[in-house]
Parts: C-alpha cells; sequence; structure tokens
C-alpha cells in the first residue's frame, strides 16, 4: 500500500437497480471525482444502523422521487479507485427493486449531483457507463431475475 493510503477506509454504498417492465433507471453523474458525466444507478452511502433495504428506498426516494416496493439483494462488488484525485475503495450492494406505483415518473431532485434520469433497456444501454456496473454488464449479469 502506497504511504499516504493507510487511513483510507472502505465505504459501504446501496446501488439499485429499480426495474419497470424490461427496463433500468440510470442517470448520469455531475458530482465531480468518481465516475463523472458516466450512467449510473440511484443510491448512495449507507447509514448507522440502516438496513440495505431502507438505505435502498430512501437514496430513491431522495434522488429520484419515486417510491420503491419488493427490495431484494442481488450481490455485492468490491470497487477500488486508485488512479482518482481521491482515491476510495467502496463496497456496493446491490439491490432490485420494483416501483410501488408503475405510472411514477422519476424526477431530478439532485440537479447538481445527476443530469436527470431516463429508463434503459438493459440490452441497450447508454455510454459511457459507471466503471463498476460496465464490468458487471461485460461479466454477463442481468438484474431481471428469471421468470
Amino acid at each position: 500500500m502506497e504511504k499516504g493510503m493507510a487511513a483510507l477506509v472502505p465505504r459501504v454504498s446501496v446501488v439499485v437497480f429499480v426495474l419497470k417492465e424490461k427496463t433500468v433507471l440510470l442517470g448520469r453523474r455531475r458530482s465531480p471525482g468518481v465516475g463523472y458525466s458516466e450512467f449510473a444507478l440511484p443510491g448512495g452511502h449507507l447509514e448507522f444502523g440502516e438496513s440495505f433495504e431502507e438505505c435502498a428506498t430512501r437514496e430513491v426516494k431522495e434522488e429520484t422521487g419515486l417510491e420503491i416496493d419488493k427490495t431484494e439483494f442481488v450481490k455485492v462488488t468490491n470497487n477500488l479507485f486508485l488512479d482518482e484525485p481521491k482515491p476510495c475503495h467502496i463496497v456496493a450492494i446491490l439491490m432490485r427493486a420494483w416501483l410501488r406505483n408503475p405510472h411514477q415518473l422519476p424526477q431530478n431532485l439532485e440537479p447538481t449531483k445527476c443530469d436527470g434520469w431516463d429508463w434503459y433497456e438493459w440490452d441497450n444501454l447508454p455510454e459511457p457507463l459507471f466503471g463498476p456496473l460496465k464490468k458487471m454488464m461485460e461479466q454477463g449479469f442481468n438484474p431481471f431475475p428469471i421468470a
């Protein structure tokens, strides 16, 4: 480990595949730093004492105004961003959820962090994708449950 990196500690994020029919919700990141201008899922940092489901529900509501339902655990990824100006290590808890009401429309409630939200078909995602999401897709991951 490089000198000066010993004080860094991993952070835990909860990221949500909000599914609607055969589409997934993505937004283009505006926050400077990791993933700037890349398309990513809604999500954020896990707060002390919060369950993964509670964090997923809170983050989706804060960022998009959407109310989700049937939230379930999908997978965990270990993400190192060592080439960033501020290196970081993020453990991402990936969740899957559906809209409580399928007629809800996403709102951009954090315009300084995101350019806006839209629905994309899994086999036709926009570019550039956020690195960890792109890697999962290239490895054949699919967020939709097998029927």
